[in-house]
């Protein structure tokens, strides 16, 4: 489909200790996907297979259209990278490295570069090397978004910033995307940053998509219901129950599936539903891991 951005289909990597297996994902112009996981769960190895710097095992991958890494200077051209790991040239200036990207990249905005000036509080004659951390990735942010790439490709670019930093970086970064409109690919292991921004969610764990779905669904199906069960009444059987904690009387049940109907059924059982608990995106993210692993050990 044309407002296809990027599509995986049945995409594998192996590495000797670890298997990117069987990643289909898809996200679309105009849409933010925030792609969670734990430290080694394979967000990095995603990232590099889809801009073109590693070739996957099996399966397929298109970027912008273009097949990769076969197309991938022809994609590259439309995409905007920032990741932590990400290093400028120390010694020369910011204005020399915007002038840089300019001749790079033919739909550089002189215009909009300038107003990312203002907004990020940069300097152009400052050289990279005087720049705080949160500077620095606000000046790559600014390189990125002046070339107007139809893809934002961010890896984890706020790790390492202090909470003053990383709240600034966040909220212009945040502002961006608001004014533009931008289709996003966000990875990060921070759930409350993805949260923030994103409108849709990918959880990755151990090599594996376990997740996709629009944020907003996320929050609303998952719930903690807290009961109270008389002695010698069965637990009424849930859907989508993922952890069952608390104590025989006093259960809290997680559920994937939460329907407002659960309430009419626990009553009609005699059993009484104290609270039903909205869940943060970080508390989904663990109790589908942790129920995932109980069923697939490693």
């Amino acid at each position: 489909m044309n407002d296809l951005c990027i599509r995986m289909e049945g995409v594998s990597k192996r590495y000797p200790h670890f298997l990117l297996d069987s990643i289909c994902l898809e996200l679309r112009e105009g849409e933010v996907l925030g792609f969670i996981g734990a430290n080694g769960a394979g967000k990095s190895t995603t990232i590099r297979i889809l801009m073109g710097l590693v070739r996957q095992d099996t399966g397929s991958v298109q970027v912008l259209g273009h097949p990769m890494p076969a197309e991938q200077t022809a994609a590259k051209l439309d995409i905007g990278f920032v990741s932590e790991d990400l290093r400028l040239y120390g010694a020369p200036t910011l204005a020399w490295h915007m002038k840089f990207v300019a001749s790079m990249y033919p739909r550089w905005d002189q215009a909009y570069a300038d107003k990312l000036l203002q907004r990020f509080d940069l300097k152009p004659q400052q050289k990279i090397k005087g720049l705080s951390h949160g500077q620095r990735v606000k000046a790559a942010l600014l390189l990125a978004l002046a070339r107007q790439p139809r893809l934002l490709i961010l890896d984890e670019p706020t790790t390492g910033l202090d909470p003053v930093a990383r709240r600034e970086v966040l909220g212009e970064l945040m502002s961006v995307l608001t004014d533009e409109g931008r289709t996003i690919f966000f990875s990060s292991h921070n759930t409350l940053e993805v949260e923030q921004i994103s409108d849709h969610i990918a959880f990755i764990d151990r090599g594996r998509l376990i997740a996709h779905d629009e944020k907003e669904s996320l929050l609303e199906r998952w719930r903690r219901v807290r009961l109270v069960v008389p002695p010698s009444t069965a637990l009424p059987l849930l859907p989508g129950i993922v952890e069952v904690a608390g104590t025989e009387r006093l259960p809290v049940l997680t559920t994937s599936q939460f329907d407002p109907d659960v309430v009419s059924l626990c009553q009609n059982r005699g059993v009484t539903v104290q609270a039903v608990d909205s869940m943060t995106l970080e508390e989904i993210f663990v109790a589908n891991v942790q129920s995932r692993r109980e069923l697939q050990p490693a």
